[in-house]
């Protein structure tokens, strides 16, 4: 689940300098939780996030959604409108500073070939490619700075924004509300391999119903 976790990273000498910076991010990120202001912070690190930060704004929602259970909703709505907004941000990377911002970003998370890979084919899977990485591990920031770069449909990044990213916000609130503290090594260490798996399911079945 979370797509940026500091122990997620490959090893190296060449990644150390990135993984220290990320380890440094990854426990700031985590002492928000405990700021006055968590709300605002959480709004901040969800919209930064889809567009180039690497700590996903689960690692906030979590120890504030446990905290105050009752906040949980409005915990999930602050970071499903920052995140779309910040998708926004991406977007117009992606759209208008390419060369000077997103093809940077890109190399920074490695992805700057699959990059290239979604360019060729992105349009006629640009909303699942959305929905894809709205939901799993894969990091956000990629997919909203891409869409921009390959001029995917405005309307169509943006709902699939809101569903994306409001099916991954609202199921783990819902989670921490029922269940609290018990649930969190699951949603940490388990819940992005199930929406994976869902999401596989999911383009399966819409698949096979074409093929029938």
């Amino acid at each position: 689940m979370l797509d940026a976790a500091p122990n997620a990273w490959p090893k190296g000498a060449e990644a150390f300098g990135r993984d220290h910076m990320i380890r440094a991010l990854y426990d700031w990120t985590m002492r928000l939780a405990d700021h006055p202001r968590s709300l605002s912070a959480l709004g901040v690190v969800s919209f930064v996030e889809s567009s180039f930060f690497p700590i996903p704004p689960d690692v906030l929602m979590i120890p504030m959604i446990i905290a105050r259970p009752a906040r949980a909703w409005l915990i999930a709505a602050v970071a499903l409108v920052t995140s779309v907004l910040g998708g926004l941000f991406g977007y117009f990377i992606g759209a208008v500073l390419w060369d000077t911002v997103g093809q940077p970003i890109l190399d920074f998370y490695g992805k700057a070939d699959a990059g290239a890979t979604f360019a060729e084919k992105f349009n006629q899977y640009g909303a699942w490619a959305v929905l894809i990485a709205g939901v799993t591990p894969f990091p956000f920031k990629v997919i909203t700075i891409v869409s921009g770069w390959t001029g995917l449909s405005l309307p169509v990044f943006i709902v699939s924004a809101i569903v994306a990213r409001g099916l991954r916000f609202f199921i783990v609130a819902g989670l921490l509300w029922k269940f609290g503290a018990p649930i969190r090594d699951f949603i940490e260490r388990r819940v992005g391999l199930m929406f994976t798996l869902f999401m596989a399911l999911l383009i399966g079945g819409f698949a096979l119903v074409k093929l029938l």
